[in-house]
């Protein structure tokens, strides 16, 4: 086993459960260390406080085991067991909805990884070297689950490890194959393009947030912007919209949508789609046209430095929301850029409404749904935002 000991005093998160080491808190290295080695990390008095994944970056060490210097044979199948059981008591695993997030990272004691379920298939990222040279393991370890009834794993870690790592990750089925990609959310159906779509080809943090705006979309004319596979504008056709547009700058994103409404309504004539540039089509549609917008924009801040920008970016999208709605409209804005506190986002959001000059009341404070879960020793587990506002 290879050992990193600590400098004094640096071990108090790690005693509080927190499972990220830093760079600054390690007193020394072994000089045989290589990215994704199982570490034992100690105090500098040697004691033991936990084995994990090393990596080079501020981050050396992601704790998979805390008080022990091993890592025992079984322990993928195990975390999988338990993870697969809270999704379970979730109430996630049914006929009419066979596509959740069975593993979020920290937040199910499996740092470094992400593994959300479609079907019969379940899409794997591994975003430490560490939990990439463990992927085949885990893979078996997931068709070891009874219950799950996986049959395919693909993994989709091209854009998600490190690239200083050097490790040249190639997308790929690790058991099985394709054999269809449909899956069914709270009883609507999906195409999911785990093999080229973004993340693992659909947004499912995002479900509880389209069932709630399912409930608000009757009556009204609904504006999608940043569609992606167009999941908020299928609910609010469900929902009973009178209209839904859906916008977004990639002709991919457009046509899956356009695909997904013909999956569950086809024919339907209250949906319409735009390949246009969000801002750009806000700053020119027209005003007091819909009275139902969906702000769901990429991250605006993927890390610390970009905080700045990404905030000027919420503030312009939403002020101009705000000046173009229907008055008694009701906006879902959201942010997904974990480097954005929740206080963040909301001044920026209320900056937004004082700029506008419409009175703005919350309706509802958003967050990621319970299978994406936030370990509560590491709360940067929790990354998304949003607000529920109704506009006078």
């Amino acid at each position: 086993m290879k050992y990193i000991r600590l400098k004094p005093g640096k071990e108090e998160s790690l005693l509080r459960h927190h499972p990220w080491v830093f760079s600054g808190a390690v007193a020394s290295l072994p000089k045989d260390l290589e990215e994704g080695d199982i570490v034992t990390v100690t105090d500098s008095k040697g004691n033991v406080l936990g084995t994990g994944h090393y990596q080079i970056g501020s981050i050396v060490v992601r704790i998979l085991e805390f008080g022990a210097d091993r890592i025992p044979e079984d322990f993928f199948l195990r975390r999988l067991e338990n993870a697969f059981r809270l999704r379970q008591t979730l109430g996630l695993i049914r006929e009419d909805n066979n596509c959740f997030r069975l593993v979020h990272g920290e937040g199910d004691f499996l740092p470094g990884l992400v593994i959300d379920i479609y079907g019969n298939t379940a899409v794997m990222q591994a975003h430490s070297p560490g939990m990439h040279f463990a992927r085949h393991r885990i893979a078996e370890a997931l068709t070891l689950l009874p219950e799950a009834r996986i049959r395919n794993v693909y993994y989709k870690s091209e854009t998600t490890l490190p690239y200083k790592a050097h490790l040249d990750p190639e997308n790929e089925y690790l058991v099985g194959n394709y054999d269809g990609n449909i899956a069914i959310e709270n009883g609507l159906q999906f195409n999911i393009d785990w093999l080229k779509g973004q993340k693992t080809g659909f947004f499912v943090d995002q479900r509880e947030n389209r069932a709630l705006l399912e409930k608000f979309s009757r009556g009204r004319k609904v504006l999608n912007m940043f569609c992606y596979t167009g999941g908020f504008s299928v609910y609010a056709i469900r929902g009973g919209a009178l209209s839904v547009e859906s916008v977004d700058s990639s002709l991919k994103a457009v046509a899956l949508t356009d695909a997904n409404i013909a999956l569950n309504f086809p024919g339907d004539p209250r949906h319409t789609t735009h390949d246009e540039d969000a801002f750009k089509f806000l700053n020119e549609m027209e005003a007091d046209k819909y009275d139902l917008i969906i702000l769901d924009p990429p991250a605006f801040a993927k890390h610390r430095g970009a905080i700045k920008n990404g905030l000027i970016g919420y503030r312009k999208l939403n002020t101009k929301a705000f000046e173009k709605i229907k008055s008694g409209g009701i906006i879902f804005t959201f942010s997904c850029s974990q480097a954005i506190t929740k206080e963040m986002f909301r001044l920026a959001v209320f900056s937004a409404a004082a700029k506008s000059g419409r009175k703005v009341r919350i309706l509802h404070q958003l967050t990621q749904p319970a299978d994406h879960p936030v370990d509560i020793s590491h709360p940067e587990g929790e990354y998304l935002k949003g607000l529920v506002l109704y506009v006078e």
